[in-house]
């Protein structure tokens, strides 16, 4: 529990939010103290400014009644600093401080002085104050000092006032921050223990899971989305998996079939017509080489995605090589009343893997003639420009919708369901082995044009 998300996302939040709020609380507090110990000082001044300049309009002629001086200095308190013995200043008693409270060039300067009193007597007054001393003259003649002090608990109380408003927003403020925390976690969190689940799922062999997406487009939405595309991949992976199994399954059983018929009945003895004999030998030779051809598929088919294939560098002549594989397929295309042409606007001779080219070349042929239907037209066609060459195999078949023209490069897929589903995928394959590429432009009931498109070296 405590080593979840769900609880250390709002926990992390949580404490973040105490950290800044204490860190504001002390930065807070510090700017008020300062602010109201700087605002003091500027009252006790203009206070013992005042006090100084009534006590200079009595031109020192009369004494100053206490009274007027309270008066002038509202609720704070008044000490007289004596300097001159038996100066009489003012008219009714004053609290006196010691003579060294003042420094004699504190008082010498004529400017008011900020001091930090502790004062011991009167009992009465007992305490800590914030004061300012101002000098009082008669001419050049220091007599004393007036000191205008505010007790530091009043500045405290007024402290202790922010501290619980601070203390009071604070709470508050943990209150909504624990809240929201809490709320992203589960926003955050539940979507993960969704994909978490999904996962174990998925490892189980469960591929068809569906994972709800969540709203939004936040990164835990796209990494939802993303998870989704992959399971829906590995679903469609599983899923040519074994449609591949069951294709090369019947690709190897007919074949086999046919061979072990062939071979029952000639070990028996019932094929004795030497015609026969022979024929029988060669639907035999025919069948293996058709089996070699599937092996070879998908060894080649794994050596590719392993890239452990080796390719054969070359002078190849593509003239020659194009009328190779345009000849495999005259035989077919004459018993199905296919228009099958062969144009090469050039010859051009580069260096390459000829035996993988040819493969790549037949296996495109191959494939139009699969879907081209009887009377139906296909084309092969060798061209040289920009320093590449191109081998065009055209044909009037069904054509590849736009939803398709990725998937029939994907191993093991089929549109119908019949064939392995390599011959493309290993063309591809081969194609970017040799440093080349296969081009698709195809609408539905427009036929299809592959182009194979190879460096010019």
């Amino acid at each position: 529990m405590l080593g979840s998300l769900r609880f250390r996302l709002p926990a992390l939040f949580l404490l973040g939010v105490v950290l800044a709020g204490l860190v504001a609380t002390v930065i807070s507090i510090r700017f008020f103290q300062s602010y109201t110990r700087s605002r003091a000082i500027h009252e006790l001044r203009s206070e013992s400014i005042g006090i100084v300049q009534l006590y200079a309009s009595q031109a020192g002629q009369q004494e100053v009644p206490i009274k007027t001086l309270r008066k002038a200095i509202g609720g704070d308190q008044i000490f007289y600093v004596p300097i001159v013995p038996g100066a009489s200043l003012f008219a009714g008693p004053l609290p006196h401080l010691p003579v060294g409270t003042l420094t004699s060039k504190q008082l010498s300067s004529g400017q008011p002085t900020t001091l930090d009193l502790h004062v011991k007597q009167p009992s009465s007054l007992q305490g800590h104050y914030l004061a300012v001393g101002e000098p009082l003259t008669i001419g050049t003649q220091v007599l004393g000092a007036l000191v205008v002090a505010k007790p530091t608990a009043q500045l405290r109380s007024s402290w202790l006032v922010l501290l619980e408003r601070l203390a009071i927003a604070f709470g508050g403020g943990v209150l909504v921050s624990g809240l929201l925390g809490l709320y992203l976690s589960r926003r955050i969190a539940s979507p993960l223990m969704t994909l978490s689940a999904a996962a174990d799922e998925i490892a189980g062999g469960n591929y068809g899971v569906e994972v709800p997406q969540p709203r939004g487009s936040d990164e835990i939405s796209q990494l939802s989305a993303r998870f989704a595309d992959m399971a829906a991949k590995l679903a469609e992976a599983e899923q040519l998996s074994r449609q591949f199994l069951m294709s090369v399954s019947h690709e190897l059983r007919t074949p086999l079939t046919a061979i072990r018929g062939h071979v029952s009945a000639l070990r028996e003895g019932v094929i004795e017509d030497p015609d026969a004999y022979a024929s029988s030998l060669a639907v035999i030779e025919e069948e293996a080489i058709r089996l070699e051809r599937l092996v070879g598929d998908v060894l080649d088919l794994a050596k590719l995605n392993a890239n452990r294939f080796t390719v054969l560098e070359e002078e190849v002549d593509m003239g020659e090589l194009c009328a190779r594989a345009y000849a495999a397929f005259g035989e077919v295309a004459r018993q199905r009343s296919i228009d099958y042409r062969s144009e090469a606007s050039a010859s051009p001779v580069i260096v390459t893997d000829g035996d993988r080219v040819l493969q790549i070349i037949s296996n495109l042929l191959s494939n139009a003639f699969r879907w081209t239907p009887e009377g139906g037209r296909i084309a092969l066609a060798l061209a040289a420009e920009n320093g590449t060459v191109s081998v065009v195999v055209s044909d009037s078949g069904p054509g590849v919708s736009p939803e398709e023209r990725e998937r029939i490069f994907r191993p093991f897929w089929s549109r119908d369901g019949a064939g392995t589903g390599l011959g493309l995928a290993i063309a591809r394959e081969l194609a970017n082995a040799l440093g080349g590429r296969i081009d698709l432009r195809s609408e539905p009931g427009l036929g299809a044009r592959f182009e194979l498109i190879l460096p010019n070296r």
